[in-house]
């Protein structure tokens, strides 16, 4: 279960480090040709977007491998839940119904890390 759990965890990891970082230092219109939704979002609220996944990714990796609160990583993985609903949401209400394959993926999977962090740090 441990070794399902940092498969799991890596996964999710380096997909929000990356998408957060991304959202985090890139300006409209470098993130417009891959994320169209950033045309009418608010920049501060893309900025908060990319910063709450990145500190999701390091919620599922850090506090289990210092074994300091290791608890957080399923908050962690609870809080990548609620974005991957909001992003499917957010993608549903503007008509992009065919955009949602990797954000039904991403939250499967935040789930089963919220699943496998709840038996094994809790």
């Amino acid at each position: 279960m441990i070794v399902t759990y940092w498969i799991v965890a890596g996964l999710l990891a380096v997909f929000y480090l990356y998408s957060g970082a991304m959202k985090i230092v890139r300006s409209r219109a470098g993130l417009q040709p891959m994320m169209h939704w950033v045309e009418r979002a608010p920049m501060p609220a893309v900025k908060v977007i990319g910063v709450l996944e990145v500190l999701g990714a390091l919620g599922l990796i850090l506090p289990p491998i210092t074994d300091i609160a290791p608890w957080l990583a399923l908050a962690a993985a609870i809080g990548l839940v609620l974005v991957q609903i909001g992003a499917t949401v957010l993608h549903l209400v503007r008509g992009e119904a065919r955009q949602i394959g990797l954000n039904i993926a991403l939250l499967v999977l935040a789930g089963v890390a919220v699943w496998l962090a709840a038996a094994l740090f809790l």
